[in-house]
This record gives structure tokens, sequence and C-alpha cells, in this order.
């Protein structure tokens, strides 16, 4: 009966201990993919896969439509209530960070030196988010058409020069075969703007802001390179290039069914215009005279600043960044897997799939955005400046305006921590 007793209570006390050994400290997540069902399917699989990998954390997700996810961030952070891991747009994540909303990644940099320029982000000099994917941008056409219009077809190592992309649009435009030359895609507003169109100021030689202190956008979005970009960009709206207003649904639809020869659009949209037409090409940024360019950096994993368990938040997202899980996301909704040997197992971007050359666009073009905690107003300044101009605005006293509008906000901000 002792020796019963005995090992009953060893029993208990094992029990006991096996409990404690595999209770597991739960981390929350916040996401930004809500009413996307492919989307929500992967990262319930990591959540889940990561949870039964080890004994220590067990993640609980949140999703957020992504419309009103930066909102719901903000007000969490203003109520204190923020989980331990979140998402974040990266050109939003230097204000994050600057805000006291995240705290830097403890994930070994060597881990990641791999991926994609883009899908790092780096705020002072420490790593703060990561991303399993990136963007890009291309010029969207078809080999007819390049052969229709007797064009040289650009690529990587050479692309077009800025006269051969105008001589290109001239000839769609006397053609007569399109509603307009170039599909700009002004009818999304937003980040679209400064993701899709500061490139072309870059290449210009301008930008939104001076990269080299981050203090000043004077003489960077209102000097002579900016000013040519403004004249530029204004002349593809007068001269009937493009449209500086436009219809959503020729936005979504209008390149498929024939009313562009060219389409300023990314590689979400590549599957759509690919199921269209069997010759589709998705050609390299111009060379408007500094240098092709096109915008970088997507959504990315972070650690929020309140979180108590840094650890565990860190330890997830080194998990999810496993090749089979950047390959999931890239084949069921077509973003850039942000590694080679990630992209190497899709259908799309290895090599020689359809979609490879926007790997190596994002590789060889790809710019961040400015990386400052001010680059949350400077896109929307950026954004009415380029509306402004498509719809016949003063160029000089539109891109003065903008400056103006950027330094006071800069000020008021004490320099944003630069």
């Amino acid at each position: 009966m002792k020796l019963f007793t005995l090992s009953a209570g060893a029993m208990a006390l094992t029990a006991g201990m096996s409990g404690a050994a595999f209770a597991q400290t739960e981390l929350t997540m916040w996401y930004h993919g809500a009413g996307n069902e492919v989307e929500s399917q992967i990262i319930n699989q990591i959540v889940s896969d990561f949870n039964a990998s080890q004994s220590d954390w067990s993640v609980t997700l949140e999703s957020f439509p992504q419309a009103a996810y930066n909102d719901s961030v903000t007000a969490g952070a203003l109520a204190g209530n923020l989980p331990d891991i979140l998402d974040v747009d990266g050109p939003n994540m230097p204000n994050w960070a600057w805000s006291g909303y995240m705290q830097p990644l403890q994930i070994d940099e060597a881990k990641i030196a791999n991926f994609l320029p883009g899908t790092k982000g780096i705020w002072d000099g420490k790593l703060y988010s990561i991303g399993l994917w990136d963007a890009a941008v291309a010029l969207v056409t078809r080999q007819s058409i390049i052969d229709e219009l007797g064009l040289r077809t650009p690529t990587l190592e050479q692309p077009w020069t800025q006269d051969e992309f105008m001589a290109a649009l001239d000839a769609a435009k006397a053609s007569g075969k399109y509603d307009f030359a170039l599909d700009l895609g002004t009818a999304w507003t937003g980040e679209w703007f400064p993701y899709a169109f500061s490139p072309l100021l870059q290449s210009f030689g301008g930008d939104i802001i001076d990269r080299s202190s981050y203090k000043s956008a004077e003489g960077a979005l209102n000097g002579d390179a900016a000013n040519a970009w403004g004249n530029w960009w204004q002349g593809l709206f007068a001269n009937g290039y493009a449209q500086a207003t436009q219809d959503g649904a020729d936005r979504d639809t209008g390149f498929n069914t024939g009313k562009y020869a060219f389409s300023w659009n990314g590689n979400w949209a590549a599957l759509g215009t690919l199921a269209a037409y069997d010759d589709a090409l998705f050609l390299p940024a111009p060379d408007l005279g500094n240098g092709p360019k096109i915008g970088a950096a997507s959504w990315q994993f972070g650690v929020s600043a309140s979180s108590e368990h840094p650890d565990g938040a860190s330890a997830f997202i080194e998990f999810a960044l496993q090749d089979k899980y950047l390959a999931a996301f890239s084949n069921g909704i077509g973003l850039i897997p942000a590694t080679p040997a990630a992209a190497a197992m899709t259908e799309n971007y290895k090599e020689g799939g359809p979609l490879h050359g926007f790997f190596a666009l994002s590789q060889a073009q790809g710019v961040l955005r400015p990386v400052t905690p001010g680059y949350v107003v400077q896109a929307k300044v950026f954004e009415k400046a380029a509306a402004d101009i498509a719809n016949g605005a003063d160029v000089a006293d539109t891109l003065d305006a903008a400056v103006d509008e950027i330094e006071a906000d800069i000020e008021k901000n004490g320099g944003y921590g630069h």
C-alpha cells in the first residue's frame, strides 16, 4: 500500500511536470488579410504548423480587412492593446517604429541574407520587419503589339531609353487601334501613386525627399530633375497618351480587352493578363535618364513594442520564413517569393516560368520608398501633387507647394529622429 501511495504521488508529480513542460505561452497576432480566402488559409496553416512544432508558444490569429488594418493598429497602440505580432506595409514600418509601435526583431540577419532587398524592413540600422514576398511593377504589353509597331523588345540589360519609350507611345497612338497608348492606373489612389509613380521621378533624378539626410525635400522634389519629370508627366495626359481620370473598370480589364497598348501594372495582375493573351510580355521600366527604377517592399511581419514575449514572436516570424511558405503565398496569391529557392518551388516564378521576369525586376530595379517616419505624410503630399499636375496644374508651383508642406511636417515632428 505504501508503495502504491508513493507510485501514485510520483505519477501525479510526473503528470504535473509534464503539463508544465507542454504549457504554451499565448502569443497574439494581427493580420491584414481578412476576406481573402486563399491568403487566410495559408497564414492559418503557418500558425497551426508553428503551434504544433514546439511546446513553448501558441499563436492566436485575428485578421482585419486591409482597408481598416492601419487604423486598427493606430487605435490599438493608443489604447495600449497591440498584439505580440503584427504585419506592416513596408513603407509604413519606420513610422511605426519611430512612434513606438514596434521593436527590433530577434532574428539573425544571416538567415535572411538571400532575401530580396525589398523584403527587409530596416530602420535606424536595425531590422524591424521581414516580408515573405515582394511586389514589382512592369510595363505590360504583347509581343504582337511590339511586332506590329516595329519596336525593339527591351530587356533588363537594355531597357528602353526615354526616347524609345515615347516613340513606342507615339506609334501606339498613331496606329488608331487603342483608346489610349498607356494605362497608368490612375483609377487607383492612395499608395499606388508613390509606389508606382515616384520611381519615375527617381529615374529622372529627383525624389520625394533628399535621402542623404531625410531632413528636407528642397531640391529633390522641386529641383531641375523634378521639374523635368513634372513636365514629362503632365505631357503624358495633355498629349493624349494616358488618362488623368480613369474608370475603375478600365483599370481592371482595359488592357486585357484591348483598350491600351501598354499598361503600368504589378505582378498581382499578371496572371489575368496571361489568361487573356498567350503572348503577354512584362517589360522592365524605361530608363528616363538616371537608370530604370520600380517600387519595392510589400507587407512584412514584425513584433510590437508592447510584446512581453519578443523572443517567441520573433521565433514565429523566423518559422514563417521557410521557403515552402514563401512558395505557398506565391502560388496562392501570385506575389513574388522572397528567395531564389522559394521561387524555384513555384510554377510562375521559377526559371522559365511565365512570371520569372518579375523576380529579376525586383532584384535589379526595385527601390524602397523613402525610409523615414515622415513617409506616411510625404506619400500623401506626393499623391496630391502628381494628381494635380496630371490634371493641368502648374508644375513648378505645385512642386514648390509640395516641398513646403513636407518641410513643415518634418519641422513639426522634430526631424523624425534623423
